[in-house]
């Protein structure tokens, strides 16, 4: 019997998540300097996380 595409692993990590770990959090929020290492863990601002996608370009036909 063979597996489902949908229950394949693909990357790993490679697809888009919407929820991120503490540890993503805390990075992306250093990143942009909304959170420095003496404040508390609890009440941290949200963080977006947004998948970028490329649309494909129509190729042009030359008539």
């Amino acid at each position: 019997m063979s597996i489902h595409n949908s229950f394949k692993s693909g990357g790993g990590m490679g697809k888009h998540r919407n929820v991120l770990t503490r540890e993503e959090r805390l990075s992306k929020l250093a990143e942009g300097t909304r959170w420095n290492t003496e404040e508390k863990i609890l009440g941290m601002p949200k963080v977006r996380s947004i998948k970028v996608v490329m649309k494909k370009k129509k190729k042009k036909t030359e008539d």
